[in-house]
């Protein structure tokens, strides 16, 4: 749902890096974010300042000590909390999303690259809203404990092989030179009282940009953190009475994951 306007962006930072005279990153970025102002005037309605944050999320500079209390995935920050699971989700050879599993809720955390002067998120809204529509089925834009979100309804495929619907919530948050997107589903989006937690981490999460330039819409790309005990997801732990995750969101991932037992 990232994709629409990326092929665009691309070409504009491919002309620029193939120039005559050198160019240093502020150049190539502006290359890409121009290109995405030249399109349909469809996205000028959301071409606003990202908003306060603050209460979080947080950027790296904002943060003296992100590494306390949370999981260094390289690109993010996690806050760990007791009895939760980390699950890291592969695209390629890239890692490109965390999901935290904490009983029978989970949220899907992905930050991505965005314009140094704009939010994406409301664009990114419709866009999403779109797709779910498309599909036939129902989205609701709901202003909620974090801000404006999307609480839909999505076509699913039950394991007997009948059609079902999973219920899931779509949050984001505009930051600076990023974007990061939650996806709550389980229990923690059919009540979305039942989330308080599941909300807390998002809100608690550390977004390291950096410095290259980046398309915007591009995934910041994450890392393994040195201490994991990394499990093939599907493989059956002796975990006791550790939480399990019953509701999963396959329909919405990329990729393999990787889980992580804490």
């Amino acid at each position: 749902m990232f994709g629409r306007r990326r092929k665009q962006r691309e070409d504009a930072v491919d002309k620029l890096a193939d120039g005559a005279e050198p160019q240093d990153a502020e150049q190539v970025e502006d290359a890409a974010e121009g290109a995405a102002g030249e399109e349909a005037g469809e996205a000028a309605p959301y071409a606003l300042p990202p908003a306060p944050r603050p209460d979080g999320p947080w950027d790296i500079s904002e943060v003296e000590k992100p590494a306390e209390a949370r999981i260094d995935l390289g690109g993010v920050f996690v806050p760990g909390v007791d009895g939760m699971e980390l699950r890291v989700e592969v695209a390629g050879e890239s890692i490109v999303a965390a999901t935290v599993v904490l009983r029978d809720s989970a949220v899907q955390l992905q930050a991505f690259a965005a314009p140094r002067n704009e939010g994406i998120w409301g664009e990114v809204r419709a866009e999403i809203a779109g797709g779910i529509t498309q599909q036939g089925g129902v989205v609701d834009e709901i202003e909620g404990p974090l801000g404006w979100e999307l609480r839909a309804q999505v076509p699913v495929q039950l394991p007997d092989g009948k059609n079902g619907v999973q219920v899931v919530r779509f949050v984001g948050v505009d930051g600076p030179r990023w974007f990061l997107r939650g996806v709550i589903s389980g229990q923690g989006a059919v009540q979305p009282a039942a989330a308080g937690l599941l909300e807390q981490i998002f809100r608690d999460v550390v977004v390291v940009r950096g410095d290259s330039p980046m398309a915007p819409r591009d995934p910041i790309v994450l890392k393994l953190p040195t201490d994991a005990q990394m499990v093939p997801d599907g493989v059956q732990q002796d975990d006791g009475d550790a939480s399990r995750f019953a509701g999963g969101i396959d329909s919405l991932q990329r990729g393999p994951e990787i889980t992580e037992i804490r």
